[in-house]
């Protein structure tokens, strides 16, 4: 079973996909924020939701610059 958001839902990353762009492994991106690979795994799996931190930390890992280009919530009802 998936965890999910406050809203029921579980959350959706585009942590493998932005991250294989940049030909890095699954070791580097936890090296580069400070978790273990298994929280990359579960990560990318959407079996576990980041905190606000770590979420910040992965986009800036991954050269991004907002949050919601990696990580964004299934429920079309928290949309803004």
């Amino acid at each position: 079973m998936k965890p999910s958001t406050p809203f029921g839902e579980p959350m959706k990353t585009k942590i493998k996909e932005h991250r294989k762009e940049l030909k890095m492994t699954q070791e580097e991106l936890a090296e580069a924020v400070d978790v273990t690979r298994q929280t990359i795994i579960a990560l990318e799996q959407g079996r576990y939701n980041p905190s606000l931190i770590l979420a910040y930390k992965v986009t800036k890992a991954l050269k991004k610059e907002y949050i919601e280009d990696i990580f964004e919530l299934e429920n079309e009802d928290f949309k803004y």
